[in-house]
């Protein structure tokens, strides 16, 4: 608990550097080589967004929490996990951040869209109301799959970055579900959003026309969330060689999981163990400006980053993949097929064309979507006590 209160700069000199090692690195669908680009290694590690413990916030709800120290690790992975989406979906996976180097608009869109106040669509605020009509109170500690579910409800305000979210559940993904789900080309299906959308674009310092040009696009931009259960208490060696070629694609978002009641977002592996971003550590709440700039350096880690063993990960996870375009998931499809062929890499869940039989559906069963969506939630909630199939050799 004391490591939780500590300051990032007393954690600086904890962390260990790169291994000498021959094996390459693997960072978010990225391939380096310790001896010749361990700069550039730690320049992509920095250049993601790190999302940490805060504390002295506005009080969520009004009345609960200004801090989240203790209980808020797995949102906080859930943001850099959906922060890492949007920088790909807004500045592109090449994109880069310098200290001190003024940043375009855009990048202080991304972050502003995660800032620790109340009307920041993906906000601790957002993530931990919306989690109280999924049935965990504010405070409350939440499993991956939990934390996917409310940023999917959530991204349904966000009509500036116009994404299709889609959480497979039962270890399943069906390529048809995600078609008809990205090939809607309304932007913002349901959302109550959706007669704001020319201010909202305003807002966010976009022009009018880029509104219009979005919605005459066949393809809204896919973040696909698979919540899994690679093990019963610890995770199956069987899965060990799936997990690693999930960081090697270019679609890439990381993984979040951890150790129990402690939560990582993992963005790479080098041999034996995986890299990742640690949100214990507790800053105090930076106070956004009228000019939406505002001190960012807190919200990149520039220390090497943290690694442990591929064995001690708790087998409750989310995988994640961002697919810009139709080409980028067609590519996904291709390459969780051919992975399906490799020696000794059990699937760690299956890709299929349509919806198989044994699945309810809700359009026959003419359930209310409500009834049916709650059913589903019900069943499949919580990485700590859910009814997960235990997919075995």
């Amino acid at each position: 608990l004391l490591l939780a209160t500590l300051t990032y700069d007393t954690l600086r000199f904890e962390y260990e550097d790169f291994p000498e090692t021959k094996e390459p690195v693997w960072i978010l669908g990225r391939k380096y080589s310790v001896f010749t680009e361990k700069e550039e290694i730690l320049l992509d590690v920095t250049s993601r967004l790190w999302f940490t413990y805060r504390k002295s916030f506005p009080a969520i709800g009004g009345t609960g929490p200004t801090s989240d120290t203790g209980w808020g690790c797995m949102l906080r992975c859930g943001q850099m996990i959906f922060a890492q989406a949007l920088v790909c979906r807004h500045l592109g996976r090449d994109w880069r951040w310098i200290k001190g180097k003024r940043q375009m608009d855009n990048y202080f869109n991304v972050l502003n869209a995660f800032i620790d106040k109340k009307d920041s669509y993906y906000s601790i605020h957002q993530i931990a109301q919306m989690g109280v009509g999924e049935g965990k109170s504010i405070g409350q500690w939440y499993g991956p799959n939990t934390v996917a579910q409310v940023l999917k409800k959530l991204a349904t305000f966000d009509t500036w970055s116009s994404l299709a979210v889609h959480i497979a559940m039962d270890n399943t993904v069906v390529m048809e579900e995600i078609r008809r789900l990205c090939q809607s080309n309304v932007p913002c299906a349901g959302a109550a959003a959706c007669p704001a959308l020319e201010s909202d674009m305003l807002y966010n310092g976009c022009p009018e026309d880029v509104g219009l040009r979005e919605r005459l696009t066949l393809w809204k931009p896919l973040v696909l969330l698979i919540p899994l259960r690679l093990g019963l208490t610890e995770i199956n060696e069987a899965y060990i060689e799936t997990l690693k070629h999930c960081f090697m694609m270019p679609q890439s978002l990381g993984v979040i999981g951890g150790k129990p009641n402690s939560a990582h977002y993992f963005i790479g592996y080098v041999g034996e163990e995986l890299i990742y971003l640690d949100p214990h550590t507790t800053q105090p709440a930076v106070e956004p400006s009228d000019s939406g700039c505002f001190p960012d350096e807190s919200f990149h880690c520039q220390h090497p980053p943290c690694r442990m063993s591929i064995a001690e990960l708790d087998p409750s996870i989310a995988v994640g993949f961002f697919c810009n375009t139709e080409a980028d998931f067609n590519d996904w499809c291709q390459q969780i097929k051919k992975l399906s062929l490799v020696r000794g890499a059990l699937p760690m869940f299956e890709l299929v064309e349509r919806q198989p039989s044994h699945f309810s559906n809700p359009d026959v069963l003419n359930l209310t979507p409500d009834s049916s969506d709650a059913d589903r939630l019900e069943r499949f909630f919580d990485s700590e006590d859910e009814d997960f199939e235990i997919l075995s050799l």
